[in-house]
């Protein structure tokens, strides 16, 4: 009897997660889609001009974090390359690309929006 093995979307996610630790199995918080960083399920990254880049925290706290929810990072997440993990100021980690903290944008509905490119002149797609 041949035998079929079927992958769900979560069995799958958890053998992605655990291979993500894996010596030689470097975790890119973020993936590359038509220029610009979004997160793992597809929606566009976003950097804060009021971050400073390299200071290890976000300054986007309260109702600001709930219109631009943070790119969480796992307690266990190590950083590489141009990656890096600052801590927010409830202690949570949120990963960072070449040191500023990477956001959501509550009003994009699906991937591929970027509807938050330029919001107050202080939001910023961010690009490889």
């Amino acid at each position: 009897m041949k035998k079929t093995t079927i992958l769900t979307a979560g069995s799958l996610l958890l053998m992605l997660t655990a291979c993500a630790g894996m010596p030689g199995t470097p975790a890119a918080p973020a993936m590359v889609s038509d220029g610009v960083l979004t997160g793992s399920n597809g929606m566009t990254l976003y950097t804060f001009d009021k971050d400073a880049a390299g200071s290890g925290k976000s300054v986007c706290n309260g109702p600001c974090a709930t219109n631009w929810p943070p790119l969480m990072a796992g307690g266990s997440a190590t950083a590489s390359g141009e990656y890096s993990v600052v801590t927010r100021d409830d202690g949570a980690k949120q990963w960072a690309y070449k040191g500023k903290p990477l956001y959501f944008w509550i009003k994009d509905q699906k991937p591929g929006d970027r509807s938050g490119d330029g919001v107050n002149n202080v939001w910023r797609v961010a690009k490889p």
